[in-house]
C-alpha cells in the first residue's frame, strides 16, 4: 500500500506501442523526479531513486530485490518496454522513496 512504513508498494501500468497507455513514458523518469500518488488517505509524493530496464529473464532473476517487502516503504512502478511488433522484451522498473 502506498504510504506504508515497510515494503514495496508495486503499481503496474499498461504501455501501448502506438501511444495511449498510462505508463507509456515511464522510462523517461530520472533520479530526482517527483511522482505523485493519490490514495484514499490523500496525495503522497515520492522521489525517484532509480530507473532500470530489465530484460524479461533479468527481471525474473531480480524479483526478490524489486518486490522486497523488508525495505523501508517505497513505491515501485513497472511497465513493459522494447516492443518488437509482436511482444515486449523488457520491463521498465522505477523505484521511488516517499518524501517527508
Amino acid at each position: 500500500m502506498p504510504g506504508a512504513r515497510r515494503g514495496s508498494a508495486v503499481i503496474t501500468g499498461h504501455t501501448v506501442h502506438a501511444g495511449g497507455g498510462a505508463f507509456d513514458d515511464l522510462e523517461q523518469l530520472r533520479a530526482g523526479d517527483v511522482v505523485a500518488v493519490t490514495t484514499s488517505s490523500g496525495p503522497l509524493s515520492y522521489r525517484v531513486t532509480g530507473v532500470t530496464t530489465y530484460r524479461k529473464q533479468a527481471l525474473a532473476r531480480s524479483a526478490a530485490a524489486v518486490f522486497d517487502q523488508s525495505v523501508a516503504g517505497r513505491l515501485v512502478l513497472i511497465t513493459c518496454e522494447d516492443w518488437t511488433g509482436k511482444v515486449y522484451l523488457s520491463n521498465v522498473v522505477v523505484v521511488a522513496q516517499r518524501m517527508a
